[in-house]
């Protein structure tokens, strides 16, 4: 059976031809950086077509920023957030989920130091929780 063409590596500037996204050096480098900056290579099998539907839903049942509304402003939601991350064993529950502006959102993050991969758990009020 014949093989696909190679295709351009997606680094920028890279002339190199790939059958994957990345030419070798290439993918090493950003699989380095992804991981540097609290991200997990699973990702992408974390948030695919299932958290798009489940995603969907939660945001046509819940479509203003939780925090916002506790504090009286309507916001309409922009991300949808896990309480406690995937990669620590969270689920795609609803319990486990809330609706947030890109602006509580990156608060939420803050505040825990990482994008991810931290035990320290939000409730809907912004509180800690080991």
């Amino acid at each position: 059976m014949p093989r696909m063409p190679k295709k351009p590596c997606s680094y920028p500037g890279c002339p190199r031809l790939t059958d994957g996204t990345y030419c070798e050096e290439h993918g090493k480098l950003v699989s380095q950086q992804y991981e540097q900056n609290g991200c997990d290579a699973k990702h992408g099998k974390r948030y695919g077509h299932n958290w798009q539907s489940i995603r969907r839903a939660y945001v046509q049942a819940h479509p203003l920023c939780e925090r916002c509304m506790k504090a009286g402003r309507y916001v309409k939601v922009e991300e949808v957030h896990h309480i406690k991350p995937l990669a620590d064993g969270g689920t795609n529950d609803e319990s486990n989920l809330m609706n947030l502006c890109r602006k509580c959102h990156a608060e939420i993050h803050a505040q825990m130091g990482t994008r991810s991969h931290n035990e320290t758990v939000y409730s809907y009020d912004g509180n800690r929780h080991a």
